[in-house]
């Protein structure tokens, strides 16, 4: 694979590290995410799905094993620079929605990008652009409460894409919705993935779906195999 989005080589971790209670999640995991490419992570609960997403999106740190951006290490960069990283290259996207409550769909997309230096006007037309694009733009002006459940997910996909991130990582983004809706959110989940060139790791329980990703992945006994 060519120039990578991501690449995770020999990812460690474990915790309460150096006690008898001693927990390793991850045991040398390797991961080569290309533009374009969705990959599927499946694994049952507890196995590390979240700590791996969490490394891979510099929210964690690994114990030993190194995380790259486009062939650039981030492990040693300091706590700004990797903030800033994660800030406008990664997009984050949870089983539940994490919409602020108390600001409007269309500010709830705005403020990532405030805080990533845009202007206000051009984040609200951003903002709308993408609310347009996943079939929700006439909700901009609904706060949470207001929208439904898959409504709450489309707006945090916008959300996550509002810097215009290189790397999608999606932790059960349809965990929490009815099957229809699921199937709903699913579909624009991917079409603005493939529509963007991005590079996606979408953690998820639903075998279905996941076989509708370019690869599927199994993290097992702290390692990623194809599953």
């Amino acid at each position: 694979m060519n120039n990578p989005v991501l690449e995770l080589r020999g990812v460690a971790k474990a915790y309460n590290k150096g006690r008898a209670n001693e927990v390793r999640v991850l045991a040398g995991a390797d991961l080569s995410v290309a533009a374009g490419e969705i990959v599927a992570l499946v694994a049952p609960s507890g196995a590390g799905k979240s700590t791996l997403l969490h490394i891979a999106g510099l929210l964690d740190t690994p114990d030993t094993g190194e995380v790259l951006f486009s062939g650039a290490a981030m492990n040693h960069l300091s706590d700004r620079r990797r903030t800033a990283a994660r800030r406008s290259e990664v997009g984050f996207v949870y089983q539940f929605h994490h919409l602020l409550p108390e600001f409007t769909a269309l500010e709830n997309i705005v403020l990532p990008q405030m805080a990533n230096g845009v202007a206000k006007p051009a984040a609200r037309a951003r903002g709308r652009d993408l609310l347009s694009a996943v079939g929700v733009a006439g909700r901009a002006e609904h706060r949470p409460a207001a929208l439904s459940g898959g409504e709450q997910q489309r707006v945090a996909f916008c959300r996550a894409l509002a810097n215009a991130p290189k790397l999608l990582l999606a932790d059960e983004p349809t965990g929490n919705l009815d099957p229809a809706t699921a199937e709903m959110v699913f579909e624009t989940l991917m079409g603005l993935v493939r529509g963007r060139g991005m590079a996606a790791v979408i953690a998820t329980h639903n075998h279905d779906l996941a076989r509708r990703m370019d690869r599927v992945l199994r993290l097992e006994g702290g390692v990623l195999i194809p599953a």
